[in-house]
Parts: C-alpha cells; structure tokens; sequence
C-alpha cells in the first residue's frame, strides 16, 4: 500500500463554506464518515497553521488523539498531524490528514482528502497501512457528509 490514500469528490458549494466547515474542530463529528470522532477536547477555535487540538475518539474504547495543523492556505488547504496526547502517546501516530479544496470555474469545489502515512511511527506504521481500503471508504463517507450539510 502507497503512504498517502485519497479520495475525491465534486461538491456544489463555494470551497470558503466547506473550509469553514473543517476548519472547525467542533464540527468535525458531523462530517466524519468513519464514525470515531466524537467530541474535542479542551478550547476549541477555528484552525489555523500551528493551531492545535484535541479529540475524544472512540473504536471499541475511548480514546484521545492530539493533532497540529502543519499545512494552511485559507480555503483551499488545510492538514494536522494526529499524535496521543500523553508522553507515550507522542512516540505513536504521526499520520497526517489533508483536505486540498479546487474551486471549479462553473462553480463548486472539487474536494480531495488525503490520509497520508509518510510520518507515520515505526511503532504504528504496518497496523495503519493494513487499514487503508477502510479509511478511503471512511474518507468518501466523510466527504459525502460534508456535501450533505452544504448542499
């Protein structure tokens, strides 16, 4: 399996409503199509480069997630890298989610989301690639929910 799996699809609103739309940590149990995402954890603002936030996460048992946004560019590129929270937790994950948004000349956004695994720990590198078919389902679901809650 490639690092990076992505999915794309064309959505009927303006790229400015669905950037808003995952740029907002609160939102992002709305729009998720894997159905872990639950609540964020601690202060929650708009996203911007460096910004960072937690998520409470469940796949069987609860669990918390950390991420820091280390791509930007106001409506059209948002990525975090997704990390545990605790000292441990730092030394597992490192997988990176990316939205790029294309606005199309007749109006709409053509919508990629990528799952990228590139920095992704040693430790949990090979458990994650062996889900990868079930994230890219997961990934058009979300993008599915967002068009849904747009459109």
């Amino acid at each position: 399996m490639s690092d990076v799996v992505s999915v794309e699809r064309f959505i009927s609103a303006p790229a400015s409503e669905i950037f808003d739309l995952i740029a907002d940590p609160a939102r992002h149990k709305d729009i998720d199509g894997s159905g872990t995402v639950r609540d964020p954890r601690g202060k929650v603002e708009r996203l911007r480069l460096g910004s960072t936030f937690g998520m409470s996460m469940v796949i069987g048992v609860p669990y918390a997630m950390e991420s820091t946004v280390i791509e930007f560019e106001e409506g059209r590129r948002l990525a975090w890298q997704t990390r545990g929270p605790t000292r441990i937790g730092k030394l597992v994950g490192g997988r990176i989610w990316r939205y790029e948004l294309d606005p199309e000349d007749g109006g709409g956004t053509l919508v990629r989301e990528s799952w990228d695994l590139s920095q992704e720990s040693r430790l949990t590198k090979f458990a994650a690639q062996r889900a990868g078919k079930t994230t890219a389902k997961n990934m058009a679901a979300t993008l599915e929910r967002i068009e849904k809650l747009l459109t």
